[in-house]
């Protein structure tokens, strides 16, 4: 599973099997839309093969696609901070299999065992704050000066 889910190999053993018991396998079609922005976040997956393209609404416009997560990466992390709500839409690029896990169970072992949702959502927060970076930096690609030009004032 090293390469497969680093998201679960930085938990404890034990809570790593308790994940697991909570994951299903599941498999989406090349182009298969797999949630909508402002839709109900009440599960999430971990990327094993292929990959997935994050998109943003823009009124008047086609989806403007954000960032491709690919094998091992963590799909949707609104399920975890209310009010639930997707912030991005979601498109399988290529087939994709992904082990999915039901937000709600896992929220209720995280009622089990604190600590678990400790380990977790510590992990979950790197994984926001390098997407925030990522965003950040495809934004200056776009907007920002020509020549990489310093934004501070």
């Amino acid at each position: 599973m090293t390469t497969v889910a680093p998201l679960l190999n930085m938990l404890p053993p034990e809570g790593r099997d308790r994940m697991m018991e909570l994951a299903t396998e599941t498999t989406f079609a090349g182009g298969t839309r797999i949630f909508e922005e402002g839709s109900r976040a009440d599960r999430f997956w971990i990327i094993r093969t292929g990959s997935v393209d994050l998109d943003m609404h823009v009124p008047g416009r086609r989806a403007a696609f954000v960032e491709q997560l690919g094998p091992g990466d963590l799909l949707g992390w609104s399920w975890l901070f209310p009010p639930r709500i997707w912030h991005l839409g979601a498109a399988a690029a290529t087939p994709v299999r992904a082990l999915e896990f039901d937000a709600a169970k896992v929220r209720a072992l995280f009622d089990e065992e604190p600590e678990l949702y400790q380990a977790l959502t510590l992990r979950i927060a790197e994984v926001i704050a390098h997407r925030l970076q990522s965003a950040r930096g495809r934004l200056l690609d776009l907007y920002g000066p020509a020549g990489g030009g310093n934004l501070r004032r």
